[in-house]
């Protein structure tokens, strides 16, 4: 199975038919070289808030204010690509406005076949804490596909084991992480956990990212970040766990998910069976002993 995760660059659309092409243009380029699963990155729709007059684009809660009555389009833009393109598509990440008024950061996920399904952000950082209208999702999925089980962690979320972990407990074989990070060092950070993720269940983890100067952008400012595809460390896997990294546009590869049981028998470590060692309730806490 074919994966792409993007490296997207955001840009300034003159209106959502802008928007949607180059999505679109993206999205192309990644089908044509034969990706079953495409990523795209975190913060996508706030790409579109590029159509609005000069004082909402450049306010955060304004913008999240008039991107509700593009959700629609938004996406019907993703259903129509990943129909066109035969593909199961990571459509970027929506900040939703729930009834009671908070907005959750909502990763849509789109069959070819054009059914939907969502995953929210369950952690938020400092930067989304602070905007006092963002809230945490408040269930873990795990998705059922053609080839299988995989999961979503958006972005901050991969930094936190035990979610990947009970997704993979639940037969997940995919992480699929929509990332956006400003600075260089939530670039590693995301990176890191990525890498951690794999290498711990054991999964194949894929990471899209947001890419580029923004300044017209209170949210999309600076993006850093290279969009990665990374496995295990052990036999059966690159040395290092890394798979693909894109320089620019998409990083892609084929990833075997049956190399999981064809390596079990013969693997140097067994992280996954080996996990509930440190659950063992003698070493939950740790005892503090005087010298």
């Amino acid at each position: 199975m074919k994966v792409a995760a993007a490296q997207y660059a955001i840009g300034e659309p003159e209106d959502f038919t802008a928007f949607a092409e180059g999505v679109a243009a993206q999205v192309a380029v990644a089908a044509g070289q034969g990706a079953q699963v495409v990523v795209l990155p975190e913060y996508l729709a706030l790409e579109a808030a590029a159509i609005f007059e000069g004082e909402v684009r450049s306010d955060l809660l304004r913008s999240l204010d008039a991107l509700q009555a593009l959700h629609e389009d938004y996406l019907a833009l993703a259903r129509e690509l990943a129909r066109r393109h035969a593909l199961l598509l990571i459509a970027g990440t929506f900040l939703l406005r729930m009834d009671c008024g908070r907005y959750r950061n909502r990763a849509w996920i789109v069959t070819p076949q054009g059914h939907l399904a969502f995953q929210d952000k369950l952690t938020l950082t400092g930067y989304e804490r602070a905007t006092c209208v963002l809230e945490v999702g408040d269930e873990l999925k795990v998705f059922e596909a053609g080839f299988g089980r995989f999961a979503v962690n958006i972005c901050y979320d991969v930094e936190f084991p035990l979610y990947a972990r009970a997704q993979v407990e639940a037969g997940a074989q995919v992480l699929l992480v929509p990332s956006c990070t400003d600075t260089a060092a939530g670039a590693q950070r995301v990176r890191l956990g990525c890498r951690a993720r794999a290498l711990e269940n054991p999964l194949y983890v894929a990471c899209a990212v947001t890419a580029g100067e923004v300044p017209w952008s209170p949210a999309l400012d600076r993006n850093t970040g290279t969009a990665g595809i990374y496995a295990p460390i052990d036999r059966g896997f690159p040395d290092d766990g890394v798979i693909a990294q894109a320089e620019v546009g998409w990083a892609i590869a084929e990833v075997d998910l049956a190399a999981f049981a064809a390596n079990a028998g013969h693997a140097q470590v067994s992280n996954a069976t080996d996990w509930p060692a440190q659950l063992r309730p003698q070493v939950q806490r740790a005892r503090v002993e005087r010298l």
